[in-house]
């Protein structure tokens, strides 16, 4: 199951890369796991630091949100990452809720 990898790589801070089928621009996505929790919608949804790959917005690295749904093929990289990045929320804040997993 999706939700178990990522929380384990969110577990173990490492990078992931997956296939991301929703919106605009589909394709490879490389992020740093830091949550996953239902967001406002009620969509269980990974919050992620983007690091590279397909964006529609072509927006530099910072934090996207995914839904599981959409996510496939995901590869548990051997790449880590020492915190959380700047504006993490370990409690999901206003945007998330019933949080599954979480740096």
């Amino acid at each position: 199951m999706n939700k178990d990898t990522i929380c384990e790589a969110i577990s173990n801070k490492q990078i992931i890369r997956f296939h991301y089928s929703i919106g605009d621009d589909p394709g490879i996505r490389t992020v740093e796991p830091h949550m996953v929790a239902l967001n406002r919608r009620d969509v269980l949804c990974l919050s992620a630091w983007f690091l590279a790959g397909h964006s529609a917005s072509k927006e530099k690295p910072g934090f996207r949100e995914y839904s599981l749904e959409g996510i496939s093929e995901i590869e548990i990289t051997d790449k880590t990452f020492s915190h959380p990045r700047e504006g993490y929320n370990p409690s999901g804040g206003k945007i998330y809720h019933n949080v599954q997993c979480g740096l």
